[in-house]
């Protein structure tokens, strides 16, 4: 890889090849405009992070607060039917936390669980035993099919781990990521849409590409 001038030079040492060369490749060689779209790229992962942010907390909670009432217990986990793969994952966040397997920790597991397992709640895999007892009802604005609600949620997950990671976002429908939120949040909350219009700042960063 060879920047076009001195001034550039620093740039692919600085930001690596494995890195910055996928910036490169789509812009065609140019080291300048690669640059400029990756700059972007931070900005519009800076704006994405806070509806993401929202997003994710409402969601967890959302489904927490279902399963506890369901199984009668803030530590739901310990009696849902998780798959093993579900409950290696509590493992993992039990033991971030460094927590004995006790209720009055739970706000503490909850909080390290990752969004993939919050997601995988509303999967097939849980369809009888969760979604339909308790889950449907952590998205009181949404009434149709549980598999299309899972699509969404994957492709939150996906934006969300695109964004933490500063990946590139040049082939992303960012516009329709970012209608979809708002899809998401209308699901979840009443309210939440217009909190986030107030502190949205993607329109501007997009308007900027």
């Amino acid at each position: 890889m060879t920047a076009t001038n001195d001034s550039h030079a620093w740039i692919p040492k600085a930001l690596s090849d494995a890195r910055f060369g996928k910036y490169m490749e789509a812009c065609g060689g140019d080291v300048a405009a690669a640059f400029r779209l990756y700059v972007w790229t931070v900005r519009v992962c800076g704006a994405f992070y806070p509806l993401l942010h929202f997003a994710e907390i409402t969601l967890r909670n959302a489904l927490h607060s279902e399963l506890a009432a369901q199984f009668g217990r803030e530590d739901w986990w310990a009696v849902a039917p998780l798959t093993g793969h579900g409950q290696n994952l509590v493992k993992k966040a039990q033991e971030k936390v460094s927590v004995r397997k006790s209720a009055q920790n739970a706000n503490k597991v909850v909080a390290k669980l990752t969004l993939g397992f919050w997601v995988s709640l509303v999967s097939e895999t849980y369809d009888r035993d969760l979604w339909v007892p308790a889950l449907h009802r952590a998205f009181p604005h949404y009434g149709q099919r549980r598999d299309d609600l899972y699509a969404e949620l994957e492709n939150l997950r996906n934006l969300r781990n695109l964004v933490m990671h500063y990946a590139p976002l040049n082939e992303r429908d960012l516009r329709a990521d970012h209608v979809a939120l708002y899809r998401l949040y209308d699901y979840l909350s009443s309210g939440l849409s217009q909190a986030m219009r107030e502190i949205d700042q993607v329109p501007n960063v997009l308007w900027l590409r």
